[in-house]
């Protein structure tokens, strides 16, 4: 079973927008309160409702952000990488979770509890106002979604979702631009809000024209620049 130095834990904070203002002592204290938690691909980490108990840091691995919506639908709202903290809500307010929690490949997740981070947030007010200003910007992200969908045919929202993934995950190869994340089809779906059938029809078209490759579930966007213009909105 890996084990993770605290040297990793103590920069992976520091270089969140969330602590980065904050001492060094002021991580460590935060670390001395914080523990492990372990997860399978696909283990379910909390579902919507659940008890908002505390935040969480991906130390390993991929963790997708839902909901599933009253017609059965399941609607992804991000993709959480390693490095990067999710559930900061609950830090503050302790309310149920407003969405689900799954893992992409096995997770070992840093978790911070409510219980413990009060006392020290309301002693570090920087670190409060850090985290007004993440939240401020998943509500952007929220309204790009809802811009998106409102005003954008499938194509288009595809090939936005293609960039925007491309730009946090890609990697350069000869053939051109390599997605590293595995999502499925049934996610990729969820990320736009459509089908997996849908997604299914728009690769293979992709494809034909040679504007992307698809290879054991890893996608490559061979003409970038092209995917790009199909994201653009209509004059």
């Amino acid at each position: 079973m890996r084990r993770f130095d605290p040297a990793y834990k103590r920069q992976l904070l520091l270089r969140h927008d969330l602590f980065r203002s904050i001492s060094g002592k002021d991580v460590d204290a935060i670390l001395a309160f914080a523990g492990e938690r372990r997860y399978k691909n696909g283990q379910t980490i909390f579902q919507k409702g659940d008890p908002g108990s505390g935040m969480m840091a991906v130390l390993l691995g991929n963790v997708r952000i839902g909901t599933v919506a009253e017609s059965g639908k399941e609607i992804v709202f991000k993709v959480v990488e390693t490095g990067e903290i999710f559930g900061e809500i609950a830090l503050l307010d302790g309310r149920p979770r407003t969405a689900d929690a799954v893992a992409i490949g096995d997770c070992v997740l840093l978790v911070i509890e409510r219980r413990d981070f009060v006392p020290f947030l309301e002693k570090s007010p920087q670190v409060a106002i850090k985290m007004l200003e993440v939240m401020c910007d998943r509500m952007r992200q929220t309204s790009l979604l809802v811009e998106d969908l409102a005003l954008l045919d499938l194509p288009q929202r595809m090939a936005r979702l293609l960039v925007r993934l491309g730009a946090s995950y890609g990697r350069r190869t000869g053939g051109g631009l390599r997605i590293d994340l595995k999502l499925s089809q049934k996610d990729l779906g969820n990320l736009i809000a459509t089908s997996r059938e849908s997604i299914n029809k728009q690769l293979r078209v992709w494809q034909d024209e040679e504007l992307i490759a698809v290879e054991h579930g890893y996608i490559t966007l061979l003409r970038p620049e092209q995917i790009a213009d199909y994201g653009q909105p209509p004059r």
